[in-house]
């Protein structure tokens, strides 16, 4: 079942007379339950891409459909419910509030929620604890490893059960061991759980985790194939 499709996408940044192109004329469409990465060096358009495909930004030109309605259908509101019931988002820089307990940055998505507020702390528990983080769960977020960090931005991502999960560079600010935990999480998530995920990343490693390798190049798709010997999830996810 297809998921996402993009026509001829182009997103330009108005910063002169003819503005900066960062996406030019993109086409791909993605299929529900696969495992994406876009990956392209700094400045390739990638993170550009990502803000459009998860409606945290407007195309400039050209249509993307998801769930075979496209952006241009959505009202305000819909963009806003869509992503936040709809899509997961994990990033660089966690995005987490340092003064706030584990359990309660994983509750901020059901804030905006349909979920009846009774069911939030059940809710929130249960993605914490498919992380490895149940040990954790009231400890302010500025005490945490940036492998914590990061695994409770996942964490957020999850709670509200999203079709796809979008997560930009999650291994950036991480050494090598928390980031292969990171990336274990998010196969599992594929594989086990059948969550899409999109991943952004410039590191080959961490692309072949995934089953399809988009790459970018100068905002253009310079190629697009199945990854050979996609990486085992290692079995050792918390320890």
């Amino acid at each position: 079942m297809e998921l996402i499709r993009t026509e001829n996408v182009t997103k330009i940044y108005e910063d002169g007379a003819e503005g900066t192109p960062a996406i030019r004329g993109v086409s791909f469409s993605i299929r529900k339950g696969e495992f994406i990465a876009i990956m392209g060096p700094s400045g390739s358009g990638k993170s550009t891409l990502l803000h459009v495909l998860g409606f945290l930004d407007r195309q400039t030109s050209g249509k993307y459909w998801f769930h075979g309605k496209s952006f241009d259908e959505h009202s305000g509101a819909e963009i806003a419910r869509v992503r936040n019931e709809k899509m997961g988002f994990v990033f660089q820089a966690f995005n987490l509030l340092p003064r706030a307990s584990v359990l309660e940055n994983v509750k901020l998505p059901l804030l905006y929620s349909s979920v009846p507020d009774s069911q939030w702390e059940e809710q929130a528990r249960k993605s914490v604890d498919s992380v490895g983080l149940s040990h954790r769960m009231n400890h302010e977020a500025y005490r945490l490893s940036g492998g914590e960090k990061q695994r409770v931005a996942i964490a957020r991502a999850l709670v509200n059960n999203p079709e796809v999960i979008f997560a930009d560079e999650p291994t950036g600010n991480l050494d090598s061991k928390s980031g292969a935990v990171v990336m274990d999480i998010l196969q599992k998530l594929n594989e086990t759980d059948k969550h899409t995920v999109i991943l952004i990343t410039h590191e080959t490693y961490t692309a072949e985790h995934a089953e399809r390798i988009i790459r970018i190049h100068d905002g253009e798709i310079a190629s697009d194939a199945p990854v050979d010997g996609r990486h085992r999830i290692r079995g050792t996810l918390f320890k």
